[in-house]
């Protein structure tokens, strides 16, 4: 379900890899009984139960019903918790102007790389609480 990389793309405004985390939600919340009879059927793609739903815009992401808002918010935590700093030792860095430019060219990039990944979760844990 979830491609080579294991991950899902996030964007400022929607989920870039929506299908994947569409499909992924749905079944993560199903219970047993109703996996067991998903699995059964002829095809998982061939899903067009509800399309509306499988576009995950900003706005859709904060309509989720609740298991999947929750599963979504702790996986946002736990990638978080994957990183060596939280989002406001990168925004001190970047606003240190001194301490910015000891950091080499590359380190400058990828902390501007980590802040905004980290910017687009924590959005995501607001449309999820």
């Amino acid at each position: 379900m979830v491609g080579e990389e294991g991950a899902f793309v996030l964007g400022w405004d929607e989920v870039l890899t929506e299908e994947e985390l569409s499909v992924t939600l749905k079944v993560l919340c199903m219970s047993e009984e109703e996996f067991k009879e998903y699995k059964e059927q002829d095809g998982w793609e061939d899903d067009s139960e509800d399309e509306e739903s499988s576009t995950l815009s900003n706005e859709a992401l904060s309509r989720l019903k609740t298991p999947c808002k929750k599963l979504l918010y702790d996986s946002v935590l736990l990638t978080l918790e994957s990183y060596r700093s939280d989002l406001k030792a990168e925004q001190d860095l970047l606003n240190n102007k001194e301490a910015y430019e000891k950091l080499s060219r590359r380190e400058q990039q990828a902390l501007h790389v980590r802040y905004g990944q980290k910017r687009i979760l924590h959005q995501l844990l607001e449309l999820v609480q």
